[in-house]
């Protein structure tokens, strides 16, 4: 299986924006790469989107493009790779660039993804800053607040507005505090959890960016691999079988695919730090790895649409958190 960008599924409608490409905008293409010309008053850009681990950006990422590309679980710092997001409309293309929650590093790999965290935010466009709305702002979104470029175009969106206080004082309230971290920037309410909210922030992203031209060819959703995708996919299986430190120690690596007209082989590794981790992993009987490779099969077979046969296996690397080298043969790497 070659390692190209995840095909876009249908996606229907987003409260009144169309989210497939309307070709006759678009007339002209290019016929090598599946890029269209864009059309007068076409605006594109790439918006990033940032904030505290567990605010649920990864989730919001996955409401905003119509189909789940990035992972989600209850574990903080569930995200370790920039991975960018496409949404196509006629009158724009949106990158969305997800990024690892900005938290304070206790390894090499954290320093890593905070590094590339804030690479991101100086690189994009326009800048989510993605909010708890259930609770005030709080000495993480100040830190993070402090690291927006003051030149940056930024919306400040508050999420979990299902979760938020029904009292409107309280509400009020919340909304003031994230307002004080920055006074300019609108703020917008949404629930990553209902696709129907989302249409006032969409438009006031449009709004954001510059005029441009078509980044990607429009069918894409994506600009990582589908080999990437398939190796998060597991990995969000074992943030949410397992529990305390191995969550966190855990790295998937996708040593191998093959595919037939009728079945993917795919075999991957899973690397950890410790002995007690990888009996964990594999559990009593092997149970707990089987629970985890069936639960992500099924994940990868709505990825792929066709049938999968998963094989994984456990490796013990010590200390690979710590290690620069480990770090790279994992796709760990920090951005220049």
């Amino acid at each position: 299986m070659a390692d190209v960008p995840t095909n876009a599924v249908p996606t229907g409608e987003l409260d009144g924006i169309e989210r497939t490409l309307n070709l006759s905008a678009a007339p002209e293409a290019d016929l090598t790469y599946g890029i269209p010309v864009a059309p007068p008053g076409f605006k594109s850009g790439f918006v990033g989107l940032i904030g505290r681990p567990n605010v649920g950006k990864s989730t919001l990422l996955n409401a905003l493009v119509g189909q789940k590309i990035a992972i989600t679980s209850p574990v903080a710092q569930t995200t370790r790779n920039r991975l960018q997001g496409i949404l196509s409309l006629p009158e724009a293309q949106i990158i969305w660039v997800d990024t690892p929650g900005i938290h304070k590093p206790h390894h090499r790999l954290g320093e890593i993804l905070v590094h590339n965290a804030q690479m991101a935010i100086a690189a994009v466009d326009g800048i989510l800053f993605v909010v708890d709305g259930s609770a005030p702002a709080g000495r993480g979104d100040a830190f993070i607040a402090e690291r927006i470029p003051a030149h940056s175009p930024c919306i400040i969106v508050c999420n979990k507005s299902d979760l938020a206080p029904a009292d409107a004082q309280t509400r009020q309230a919340h909304l003031e505090s994230y307002q004080a971290l920055r006074p300019a920037a609108p703020v917008i309410w949404v629930s990553a959890l209902d696709p129907g909210s989302l249409d006032p922030l969409l438009k006031a992203t449009i709004e954001l960016l510059p005029g441009g031209p078509y980044y990607y060819p429009p069918d894409l959703v994506t600009d990582q691999p589908e080999r990437f995708i398939m190796g998060e996919l597991i990995r969000e299986q074992v943030l949410l079988h397992t529990r305390e430190e191995v969550p966190h120690s855990v790295a998937v690596n996708i040593d191998q695919v093959e595919e037939t007209p009728n079945l993917t082989r795919i075999l991957a590794t899973l690397s950890v730090e410790r002995d007690s981790q990888k009996g964990i992993l594999i559990g009593r009987r092997g149970e707990m790895l089987k629970q985890i490779g069936q639960a992500a099969r099924l994940q990868i077979q709505k990825l792929i649409l066709g049938r999968v046969y998963l094989e994984l296996f456990v490796k013990v690397r010590p200390h690979w958190r710590r290690s620069e080298r480990t770090l790279g043969d994992l796709g760990y790497r920090a951005e220049t």
